[in-house]
């Protein structure tokens, strides 16, 4: 797997100011958004999801995001959420960097990014505020408020609204010189070219936060690395797509994306309904976890298992 990071990872900084280099590096790659697994009880499984992780960073992984959406991250207690962000530190210890999932009102996300930096975390993702009306500066305090709680952490917001405009993240950067990244999941691979470019293309890591799907054409408008919920399935098929896309050989990048193409479209369908639920059902037919998700995810029904199963088992894991 290459190890080298592409240049736009890295950022001029003025002298003296914390250069976040390693942080910035972690996130030019695959980062992996784990799943949560489920006792038959209902409750979090602790040595299942050590296990998942286990396999991740055997894999080759190194970026982890417990409490990303892949993760049910809105369906999780607030103990759940610190008790997989403290399992992840732990399982991964020096093997990846953690970019923990914070969010929900603003002490709780502060609190939460907190807890992931005295656990010795080195990131947090920022959700997409969840509310009915959303103003451009007020997406700006939202963020500026957990940024300055945490300035030891690299900050990256999870980047969803079609409105906000670069200037905005540019000014939020100006006064956290800890955001440092981007994930970004408008689907609109114009939109991003343009986005980025009025934010300031090398002034931010950029994350395809759409995943495999979409990481061709956004590493072609400038991304340096993309998420993915696939990965918990087979970290080598994320893997050979992102090597492909760091040496700009898209011919294979897309071969992977052919190979990923029907397994994605079933997470996408219907709104992203199943988005969770194909991957655990993948991991399920793999004897790896249990496919219970919580509402308002529900697990596939019996006569669509077989086809993830099939796609799974295709992947010769």
């Amino acid at each position: 797997m290459t190890t080298t990071s592409p240049t736009q990872a890295s950022a001029p900084q003025a002298a003296g100011a914390r250069t976040f280099d390693a942080q910035r590096a972690a996130l030019a790659s695959v980062v992996a958004i784990p799943v949560t697994p489920f006792a038959e009880d209902g409750s979090v499984d602790p040595d299942t999801y050590r296990a998942l992780l286990r396999r991740l960073l055997d894999g080759g992984i190194t970026t982890l995001t417990p409490n990303g959406n892949t993760g049910e991250f809105y369906a999780l207690t607030p103990s759940e959420r610190r008790l997989v962000t403290e399992l992840t530190v732990e399982e991964a210890g020096d093997r990846a960097a953690i970019l923990v999932g914070v969010g929900h009102d603003v002490p709780t996300a502060v609190a939460s990014a907190r807890h992931a930096r005295d656990l010795g975390a080195q990131m947090v993702m920022v959700h997409q505020p969840v509310h009915p009306y959303v103003s451009q500066s007020g997406w700006v305090d939202y963020h500026r408020a957990i940024a300055e709680s945490v300035p030891e952490l690299g900050v990256v917001p999870y980047l969803r609204n079609a409105q906000l405009t670069g200037a905005r993240l540019a000014e939020l950067a100006d006064a956290c010189p800890n955001v440092i990244g981007v994930k970004y999941a408008v689907p609109d691979a114009a939109r991003f070219a343009a986005f980025a470019r009025d934010a300031g293309l090398e002034r931010f890591v950029w994350v395809a936060g759409l995943a495999e799907p979409y990481a061709p054409s956004y590493f072609s408008a400038g991304a340096t690395g993309f998420t993915s919920g696939l990965v918990n399935v087979a970290p080598s098929v994320s893997l050979t797509m992102l090597d492909a896309l760091r040496s700009g050989d898209y011919p294979t990048a897309m071969k992977v994306w052919e190979q990923i193409r029907r397994f994605e479209e079933l997470r996408a369908a219907n709104g992203s309904a199943n988005n969770v639920t194909v991957v655990k059902e993948a991991l399920a037919s793999l004897g790896l976890c249990r496919r219970e998700v919580r509402p308002p995810s529900r697990p596939l029904p019996e006569s669509e298992r077989a086809e993830v199963a099939a796609i799974a088992a295709g992947w010769s894991i």
